[in-house]
């Protein structure tokens, strides 16, 4: 069960906003502060992509984020109710897609081979309704064993 869900308009300027709650969650569960940097660049980088796949695909749904701690573990699900997996839309000929509007590329699973190198487990699951990316890092020792923080 999620101990916070956010929800946010699909735009860019609230990825600030989700890394800020994640961080402030992560930090009262008990991450160690160590992780602290992998958690906030690995949540931007999951409601980035949220944010991109909604554009394109359903801009008046909202991106869900839920954050939880359980059994040792502190994960954060990104939900986006588009699917981004595969050569979607927005993709050129070469497997590579346009950044909005700076001419850059950046091949299609970029961001999450980032995420993969950044949380401690990571699974992706995607359906007709959407796609998810559950991250999860351990919880330090002594908030782990219910000690008050």
């Amino acid at each position: 069960m999620a101990t916070v869900e956010v929800t946010f308009t699909p735009l860019a300027a609230h990825v600030r906003t989700a890394r800020l709650v994640a961080t402030a969650v992560a930090r009262r569960s008990g991450v160690a502060e160590s992780l602290m940097d992998e958690v906030r660049l690995a949540v931007g980088e999951a409601c980035s992509r949220a944010v991109e796949t909604h554009a394109s695909q359903c801009p008046d749904e909202p991106v869900r984020v839920a954050l939880s701690s359980e059994a040792g573990r502190f994960e954060i699900e990104v939900i986006n109710a588009g699917v981004s997996g595969g050569l979607g839309a927005g993709t050129t000929d070469d497997g590579l897609v346009p950044r909005q509007g700076d001419g850059n590329v950046m091949p299609p699973g970029f961001s999450l081979a980032v995420i993969a190198g950044l949380a401690d487990d990571v699974q992706i699951s995607e359906t007709e309704a959407g796609t998810s990316v559950k991250m999860s890092w351990p919880l330090s020792g002594s908030l782990a064993a219910g000690s008050p923080a």
